[in-house]
Formats: C-alpha cells, structure tokens, sequence
C-alpha cells in the first residue's frame, strides 16, 4: 500500500507566486467562479486522501451561471497520484438538461489521456511522467435551451513509485501476491490443446503430450494477435502465448512413477516424456475486464517438441559437425531441448534457447576408443560423458530413431556419420526461431549466435543500429556473449510477412562476441572469428578434467565449439549465467548469476567477487556464492556494435536475517526484499507507464539457500544507472580460507526501489514472465512444484491448492498464471 497525499499549495492571491494547483481567487473570477465556490474546492482538497485508484467525485462546484435555463455542474475536486494509476472522474449536473446532448468529459490539457466510461464517469490510467505533472478535465452540461455549463478539475500526476505493500516470506503451497491483486491459473501441465483431446486426468494414465500442454513453464512471451490472426503488438485483449517447457517431474508423469523393465524403458513412458519437452504456442483470450482463458480448439495451438522437424542456418549448417543418420547433409534435425529462457525478434519471432542438452546422451565407454582427441575433448568441455543419459531413453529401443538417437556412441569403427547419432549432441545446444503465427514452418537453428548451455537471448534494437543479442552460459564458470548482426536494423522489416526469411537476414551472419569484466569497472568485447591466427586453446586440467590443446578449423569449428574459443581468449568466468535482459529506455543490460557452489577466495574476480558460508536452517551450510548477483552493464556510445563497455553489479542476493552486513549483504536487502539465486529478468513494455521514463524490473528466482525461510519469489524493482554506487572491496572468508576482492557495486537497495512481489508454492522455481502491451496483466510461469515428492505423496498440490484444499493425492502441475490489479491499474505501480 502506498499513501499519496494530496497537493495543497500556498496562495495569498498572488497569480505570478501560485505554485498551487488551486486556481486563484483572480482566475477564478475571470472565469465567473464565486468565492465561495473557491473556499469549497479548497476545502475538498485538503481533506482528499487515497490509495492506488483515484476518485474524483462531485462536490457541488457550479460555473457560477445563473441564467435562465441553466444548468449546475460539479467536476470534483483536484487531486494527486502516480503514473500507472486508475484515476476516476465524476461529474455532476443538474437542472433542465437537454435530451440530445449528454454530459462529457473532456481533457483541456496535459499529456493526453484515454478517457474511457459513460458521461457522468470516467477513468483513466495516469500516465508516465518525468516530475509532476498537471492534466486538467473539463466537465461540460448543455441544457434544454442550448446553453453549456462546464467546470474543471486537475489531477497532478507525480513519477511512478511502487505501489504494493510487500509480499512477506511464505512457505505456504499458493501463489501469494499483494493486496488488491488476483491469480487467474491459466495453462497447466496436460491441458489439451485441440477440440478432440481428452482432459487432462492428472493420475499418470494421460497420454499424447504432442497435442497437450508440456511440463516445467520456463519462458514466455505474450505476442498480440489482431481480429484478423495477423500480428498486433498492441493488442491487450488477444494472443498466442509462446511458453518454454525446460524439464519434466517424472515421478508425476506416470500411473506410478516411472519404471524400467530388464535395463529398458518402456516406450510408451519414454515417449510422453520427451514430448512434454519443448515449447507450445497456445491462444489467450481476454473475454473483458482481464478474464482470461485459453482457446483449446484455436488452430495457431502448437506443441514443437525434441521430435519436431528443425532446419539449421548460419555458418554450421551442412558442416560434418552435423550430420547423423537423420540428417545425411548437416542441414535438418529434429526437436529442440531443455528450452529455458528465451528472446523476442523485432519481426514477431521468438528465440527459444537450448539450456542443459547435454544431460540427455548416452555414450557407451566404447565409445572413447573410437573418438579423435578434439571430439573427446569437445564432448568432455560440452559436458556429453554420461553413460546412461537422463532418463534412459536410449533404452527404450533399438530401432526406432525417436529414441536410438539419444545413444551418441559411434557404432563402429568403419561405420561412417551417416550410419548412427554420433553427432547429436552437437544438434543440441542452440538458439532456435519459431514463427508462432505460422504453425505450418519450420523452425531455424541458428548456428551464427554459437553452441553451448544457452539461457537466453535477448534483442536489443535501436533505430540507425545494428542488432545486438545477449546471451548467457548457464554453467559454472561460463560466460557471457554478444551477437552482432551485419544488418543494420530497418523498421520496415518489422511488418515484413516472411518472418523467417528476417531471421536469415539478421541471425546468419554477423560477429560473435565473449566479454571480459576489468577490475577498473570497464569491459571488452572480444571477437570469435575464425582466422589462421585465432589462438588455440591451451591444454589444461590434470586426470578426467584434463583438456588437450584445441585449435580451430574454421568458423563452423568455433561455432560448435564456442566454449573453447572463448576460453582460448581469457573471458571472464562467470557465476552462472543466466537470463539477460535490457532496460527500455537507457539501453544498458542486465545478467543475472544464479549462483556458483565452486566459489573459493581463491578463485574470485571483480565480477564475480563473493565467496561465503550461508547457513541453512535444518541442514547443512551452503557454500561458494550460494545467492547470486546481477551485474549490469552499458554499451560504450550506447551502440549495439560497441567493443567495450562500462559494468558495475547492480544488486546482491542475501538472506538479510543472518548474513554478514558488510561482505555478503551489500545491498542492505531487508526481509522485505531479500532474495535468493535470481534466474528469470524482465523489464516492464515500454508500451505502458511501468516501461517508461524509469520502468520496472522484475526479478524471478530459483533457489536452494534461502527456502528455509520462503519459498521462491518474483521482485519488482525501479533500478538506477550504471556507475550510480562506487568501487568496494570484499573481503571472503570461507572455511579457513581468505581472501580480498575489489569490485564495481550499484547504489543500495532500498523500500522504494526494491520489493517482493509474489512468492510461489512449495518446492516451485518461479520463472517465465511477460505483460500485455497495456501493463494491466503480467503472466509468470510457475515450475515443477513439489519437485521432491513421492508419486504415492506429492509435496505441493498446486495450482489446485490454489483456491481450495485439494486431497492428499492430488499431483502437482506447472502453470502460468495471469496476475491482474484488482482495480485495473497497471501492474506494479
């Protein structure tokens, strides 16, 4: 909740020293206003008071006319609020009025308004401002004899401000959000996605995930669909909700739980979850006032699954890199995995990302025998050792290619590429782009924007520049990365009807750059271009972790292998690498770091400066940088082409009841806004007050260090600028090991800036995020709840926990929920 007072200047009749928004005693005069009127509108100033919505009501004002046939009107009194507020007008009139011409409300001046009601009421969202702001309303009346009577009032719109209470810390199985704010559960794991698709039994019996709802919601992006099916960014009412599905909860998916006959899978168990794999495109629909509901039978519904067809671009396309049994060219593949976060085109595209593909493989120990060195080691540097492959599916048959394809193992020592999946893998990995308005293409891999655990890819255009796409390695020790197109950005490609065809022309060529972090707060961006000279990688590590040195072939090779190339230039290893993400209007971006159990004092650097012990009730300490951080950073010239860059770390996470004030809380985070591990990142449209002038930010995490206290939670925060805290220096302690290390902060969080929004149900990861172009809804994913249960038990039965109390058997389901403001207003403010 937050208090507005309301302005109430001084005025001792003195036009030229008015700073009141209270008209004089002179003006009012000129406009045939009584003093007595005047001492009324002052006195219902004074006494108005309000939270989030503003009501403007009647209170008696007249226009001083007193002619025959005239009527009296009243505009209420003025009032203040914030930008993203529902402000309401009401008028009065009274006397003879006439049949033919209504009341109205008009807006005499000020940034113009979207005045929506009948006569006598209206309301408006206030809008985005830089400092207060005056907007003045005229309330007109025509009587029966023609004559009009008008009277005014001012509304004094002030910067947006946060305006919730805070969420405190729950471990409750529901979705909390602030007062004044509703849950509407939308698309859960199982809901059909035709006409002729059963429900969803939620037992473990349920079957063809092709053609239903995937599990674990990751990422999303709302894209607005016009009356005709063509696309509308700026549609609020109607669109095709795009959704990552990163994982499964298996012990859920089956009658009970997943089972294995002598070393094989079954199947029909092996296939349902790989289709629950992937990404679905789903139609919403607002049926008015933000009721929203899913179109079960809309024909742009989609489920793109690791069997989906798929084409390869860039400049890895038709290398050996690629070719398998399935695709004797290198061109084609199937499917795409492990989707987590995502980016979005400015020709309507979404960019899915291949997170942890890696997991999946199976390689028989055969398999090493009949390995070059530089396979051994890209298989080992890309984390493709395992010998069984989450979930076995590999097991499942021996000749159906839906599952032997999981088996990466050479078949034998004659056998050429063509003969089994020993470069699967390496179909893996990528960013791919799905045109949601065409359910009929195919989607792209595009190999120019490089191969490893990509988070996610977001899109920065700017008018005159030439598209910049960041994008984060979600592993320990990983990196940082910018793609630079060769294009340069032209608006009129936004529009084009070939979607993909833009796709080709801005995502198939230009430079891929890795960053490195200076301890002086500067960066560079350093070119991945193949050349005779580019540097090889050396050998390094001792016994399994030992790599060989790696030279590279060519740019296919850096393409696949985009983890050694950026070694070989001395990036900057990271704490995990997560979602990026840029604010609207200053352009700089931001890179959320889960967090890094493998953090010693020893091994710190200025990006990455903490190394710590947190305690965790009930068990074992957690340590390294169990919390995580967001560095930020800003563009030198604030172009996308830029080589170097300025960086500071934006904010800390820390359990604020026990972490040590000065190493660790660097923030000075509170309970009401500590955090943990921040994964998802979203910046507020910029087609609504919450993504202008100073726009929101939101904050998801996926946690394991603080849930002794709260659940997962999603934040919202109005951030500063690069360079707005100063240069610190940390000191670590972890065990008996010690160390200092200097580092670039961000000004402290505080109230204002920083607050816990929702907080999720038991053992959930909160992620996934977008908005309606209005602001008036924010969707959020909420994913694998009760992740730790028994089949026979399940720990969360959430979304039915949601709005009652389901039975103790009920099976928990990922959904994305839509959040709305009770009294309309924009999300957040």
């Amino acid at each position: 909740m937050t208090e507005t007072t309301s302005i109430v200047g001084y005025s001792d009749g003195d036009t030229d020293t008015n700073d009141s928004i209270q008209p004089t005693l002179e003006s009012m005069a000129a406009s045939r206003y009584s003093r007595r009127q005047a001492l009324f509108r002052g006195a219902g100033a004074t006494t108005m008071a309000f939270m989030g919505t503003s009501l403007l009501a009647a209170c008696g004002d007249d226009d001083g006319n007193s002619d025959l046939g005239a009527v009296t009107v009243s505009a209420g009194a003025n009032a203040a609020t914030s930008a993203g507020r529902v402000v309401t007008l009401t008028g009065s009139a009274s006397g003879t009025l006439s049949d033919s011409v209504a009341p109205r409300w008009t807006q005499t001046s000020g940034t113009q308004v979207e005045l929506s009601g009948t006569s006598g009421t209206v309301t408006f969202i206030a809008p985005a401002v830089a400092a207060a702001t005056d907007l003045v309303f005229t309330y007109t009346a025509t009587s029966a004899f023609g004559e009009t009577s008008t009277a005014t009032t001012t509304v004094r719109v002030s910067p947006a401000v946060l305006g919730f209470s805070a969420v405190p810390h729950s471990l409750a199985d529901v979705a909390v959000v602030p007062e004044g704010y509703s849950v509407t559960i939308m698309t859960r794991l199982g809901d059909p996605l035709t006409a002729t698709t059963p429900a969803y039994k939620n037992d473990g019996s349920d079957t063809d995930f092709a053609n239903r709802i995937g599990d674990h919601h990751d990422a999303l992006h709302f894209f607005g669909l016009s009356a005709t099916g063509t696309p509308d960014v700026n549609s609020s009412t109607r669109g095709l909700m795009v959704q990552n599905h990163e994982n499964i909860t298996r012990q859920y998916l089956h009658v009970n739980g997943p089972t294995t006959t002598a070393g094989a899978r079954p199947m029909a168990e092996a296939l349902k979850e790989i289709e629950c794999h992937g990404v679905s495109v789903v139609e919403y629909v607002d049926s008015g006032n933000r009721k929203w509901t899913y179109k079960q039978d809309s024909t742009f519904n989609r489920r793109i699954t690791p069997n989906t067809p798929m084409s390869f671009h860039g400049p890895a396309a038709g290398s050996s890199y690629l070719v398998t049994a399935y695709s004797n060219d290198g061109k084609t593949g199937r499917g795409t995995i492990n989707n987590c976060a995502n980016g979005v085109t400015g020709w309507n595209t979404n960019l899915t990302c291949e997170e942890n593909y890696a997991g999946y493989f199976r390689r028989d120990v055969s398999d090493d025998a009949l390995r070059t060195p530089r396979e051994l080691a890209s298989l080992q540097r890309n984390g493709v050792t395992g010998r069984s492959g989450n979930n076995a599916w590999s097991t499942a048959s021996t000749t159906d290619d839906r599952f032997t394809r999981w088996n990466a193992t050479i078949s034998s020592a004659t056998a050429p590429a063509t003969a089994d999946f020993r470069y699967e893998p390496n179909q893996f990995g990528w960013v791919v782009e799905i045109d949601p308005f065409n359910p009929k293409s195919t989607p792209r891999k595009r190999t120019a924007l490089g191969r490893f655990g990509h988070e996610g890819a977001f899109v920065r255009i700017a008018t005159g520049q030439k598209l910049g796409i960041y994008m984060g390695d979600d592993s320990r020790g990983e990196y940082l990365y910018k793609f630079v197109s060769t294009a340069t950005w032209a608006a009129a490609d936004a529009n084009a009807s070939d979607r993909l065809a833009m796709g080709d022309k801005y995502l198939d060529a230009g430079i891929l750059y890795v960053a490195k972090f200076n301890e002086d707060g500067t960066g560079t961006w350093m070119p991945l271009v193949y050349s005779p000279t580019f540097p090889t990688r050396p050998a390094s590590g001792s016994g399994s972790s030992a790599y060989p040195a790696y030279t590279f072939e060519s740019q296919a090779d850096i393409c696949v292998n985009t983890r050694f190339a950026a070694d070989a230039l001395g990036a900057t290893p990271m704490d995990r690498p997560e979602w990026t993400v840029g604010n609207p209007v200053t352009g700089e971006i931001y890179l959320t770091l889960t967090n890094n159990s493998g953090r010693t004092p020893a091994n710190t650097n200025a990006a990455n400066p903490r190394a710590y012990s947190d305690p965790y009730t009930g068990g074992s300490p957690v340590n390294g940088n169990p919390n995580g951080h967001i560095v930020r950073l800003r563009e030198d010239g604030d172009t996308t082409s830029a080589t170097t860059f300025k960086w500071d770390i934006y904010l800390f996470g820390a359990d604020a009841a026990d972490a040590d004030p000065v190493n660790v809380n660097i923030s000075g985070l509170t309970a009401a806004n500590d955090f943990s591990s921040p994964d998802g990142a979203y910046f507020s449209r910029s087609t609504n007050p919450a993504g202008q002038i100073n726009p929101v930010m939101w904050i998801e995490t996926d946690d394991g260090a603080l849930t002794d206290r709260t659940n997962c939670m999603l934040l919202a925060a109005i951030p500063g600028r690069v360079g707005d805290g100063g240069a610190v220096t940390i000191t670590n302690t972890l065990g008996a090991a010690s160390g200092t290390q200097a580092t670039r902060v961000g000004a402290k969080a505080t109230a204002a800036t920083l607050r816990r929004f929702l907080v999720g149900p038991v053992q959930c990861e909160i992620t996934g995020i977008d908005m309606t172009p209005d602001g008036r809804t924010l969707f959020v994913g909420i994913q694998h709840p009760g992740e730790s249960g028994p089949t026979a038990a399940p720990s969360s039965h959430w979304p039915d926990s949601q709005t009652g109390t389901p039975a103790a058997s009920v099976r928990p389901r990922s959904a994305l929920i839509a959040i709305t403001k009770n009294d309309g207003g924009i999300v957040g403010l």
